[in-house]
């Protein structure tokens, strides 16, 4: 054994040594030598010394276009073989260039995103191309933001109310073209209510220290007051409208609210049904639904709202009716409706209510115009979606009916029976 180790290694060991250091030699020649043709796809173009007041379609914020190439290269088969796109970018040089003009790829317009990376010596050739680049005026814009009517379910518990403020502008800059496109069609902005929780929303309900709040305000953060616009940055762009800072959605409770006071009810006679009917000798006949309380017909039972405060209710309470419309068609059925009773005076009464509340700091920061706009805008919602409730899933459905000269509610199931 220690003979055979000898005559492996010590024996003639300088012819040895020499013949290692000549394969070492021969290997590295050899592996520098081979050289081979290798398309990288998708590899990144970038725009340099671009002139003041221009700027080229398609170029995003960090100088790069929105356009890729495909690149064949020739050169060092151990280089190529571990090159991708994210290692390379093409680069042109703007300085002198006016309107549109034909860039040809070569190797000088190869750049390294990697310094382990020798292009001079490791890429041989660049099979060349055309790239039309079309530099244009810079220009500066306000877009306008519209928010849309959120997308997914309130949490548990809670109904959707109402999105403020409704627009804003974003300010951009970029290709004339472009930027005068996006100004005229504008921007749109949708949320997902899905993405609030039931707990948040009782925090900040447990947390309100105001006396009169009728909602749950849940303030938009600013993650998500982002504009995804790819043909000028590759990431979202953040709204940078001063009033971004208000954009809040809000919620109320949803629960039955009980009405504590009977509703009147009038009768309605339309102007063009005077030849046909003497509102003088109509009367609305009282019955186990109608009662008559000093001359006013009223309803009595105890009926309930949703989807409304209580401090709309509050305010509305007592002048509230229902309006029959006294236009009977053939077989005497008549429509009805639910009224209020001074209603612009009725909403100054909210808006006097939520402003003498002062705890709300940022929204006290608002405009009062716009604040104003908000508190109306608010209260006429209430207005349009308020509904009678008999109980949790049962709406009031009333059937006035004109029987000859007597009117008669019922309501629908009964009149059906």
């Amino acid at each position: 054994m220690r003979t055979l180790l000898k005559n492996l290694f010590i024996n003639n060991w300088p012819r040895k040594c020499l013949s290692i250091i000549l394969a070492i030699i021969i290997w590295f020649v050899v592996n520098k030598s081979i050289t081979t043709t290798k398309t990288i796809s998708n590899v990144p173009v970038r725009i340099e010394n671009i002139p003041p007041g221009k700027t080229v379609e398609g170029i995003q914020s960090n100088g790069l276009l929105n356009r890729r190439v495909n690149l064949t290269l020739s050169g060092n088969k151990r280089l190529l073989d571990d090159l991708s796109a994210n290692d390379l970018q093409v680069a042109f040089d703007a300085s002198g260039q006016e309107g549109e003009w034909i860039a040809t790829i070569m190797r000088k317009n190869l750049r390294a995103n990697n310094s382990d990376i020798n292009i001079s010596q490791g890429i041989s050739r660049v099979s060349q191309q055309n790239f039309i680049i079309k530099l244009t005026k810079l220009v500066s814009e306000k877009i306008l933001i519209t928010i849309t009517q959120p997308i997914g379910e309130a949490p548990p518990g809670y109904q959707f109310v109402d999105i403020w403020p409704y627009q804003f502008h974003i300010t951009v800059s970029g290709p004339e073209d472009l930027v005068k496109n996006l100004k005229s069609r504008g921007l749109r902005l949708t949320f997902n209510l899905n993405d609030i929780t039931k707990n948040k929303l009782d925090e900040l309900r447990a947390n309100s220290t105001q006396d009169h709040s009728d909602v749950v305000s849940f303030f938009v953060p600013n993650a998500w007051k982002q504009i995804p616009l790819p043909l000028l940055s590759p990431t979202p762009i953040e709204i940078n409208d001063p009033d971004a800072k208000f954009l809040r959605i809000d919620f109320l409770r949803y629960e039955m609210l009980k009405l504590n006071s009977p509703i009147p009810i009038a009768l309605y006679f339309p102007p063009n049904t005077a030849k046909a009917i003497s509102p003088s000798k109509i009367n609305l006949v009282p019955n186990g639904l109608v009662e008559n309380r000093g001359g006013i017909k009223m309803i009595t039972d105890t009926l309930y709202a949703k989807g409304v405060s209580d401090l709309f209710l509050d305010v509305i309470k007592d002048m509230l009716e229902i309006a029959i419309i006294v236009n009977p068609n053939d077989d005497g059925k008549l429509e009805w409706s639910t009224q209020f009773i001074n209603a612009t005076a009725l909403e100054e009464r909210y808006l006097h209510y939520i402003k003498s509340d002062a705890t709300d700091e940022e929204f006290r920061d608002l405009q009062p115009h716009l604040r104003d706009d908000y508190l109306r805008n608010r209260f006429r919602n209430y207005m349009n979606r308020f509904r009678f409730y008999k109980s949790e899933n049962e709406i009031l459905d009333l059937a006035p009916k004109l029987q000859g000269n007597s009117i008669m509610i019922m309501e629908a199931d009964q009149n059906e029976s």
